[in-house]
């Protein structure tokens, strides 16, 4: 479905870069749904998932939230908040930087990477959600991203 229609939009976009914003802002909104709708399986939320993955990477080593924060997707996220929910749902632990006692580290620990096993064997379900581009578009896609955000 064209965004146009999509939006029930009636008058053209006022520029080709006007389109391509409200394109991207809707197609954003569009995937996320679809992911929310994934890992509510697994009762987790997106921004939960993403803290996992960061930790999963880090892994054996524990990082302090600011790290955390500055490998999210979403940086406007409470990553104090995320990792308190991942602690009481067992899947993280947290302890004082011995470095800095001003610092969280954070683990993830043997439930967390177990949880991202299981949900390791979606990863075709999230990939099939950009199944209607190649693996070419797909590749072209992330340059134009790139290319749009170095541009400012």
């Amino acid at each position: 479905m064209k965004l146009e229609e999509a939006i029930k939009q009636k008058s053209p976009f006022r520029s080709p870069w006007a389109k391509a914003t409200v394109n991207l802002i809707f197609t954003h909104n569009w995937l996320i749904a679809r992911q929310k709708d994934l890992f509510k399986t697994f009762d987790i939320t997106l921004q939960q998932f993403n803290v996992l993955r960061i930790l999963r990477g880090a892994h054996p080593e524990p990082i302090s939230t600011s790290e955390i924060r500055s490998r999210m997707l979403d940086r406007m996220s409470d990553v104090s908040r995320i990792v308190d929910r991942l602690v009481k749902i067992g899947l993280v632990t947290r302890k004082t930087c011995k470095s800095d006692k001003r610092l969280v580290d954070v683990l993830i620990n043997d439930k967390g990477l177990a949880l991202l096993e299981r949900m390791d064997r979606h990863n075709e379900d999230l990939d099939q959600m950009l199944n209607a581009l190649t693996a070419d578009e797909a590749e072209q896609l992330s340059v134009l991203l790139d290319k749009m955000r170095n541009g400012h």
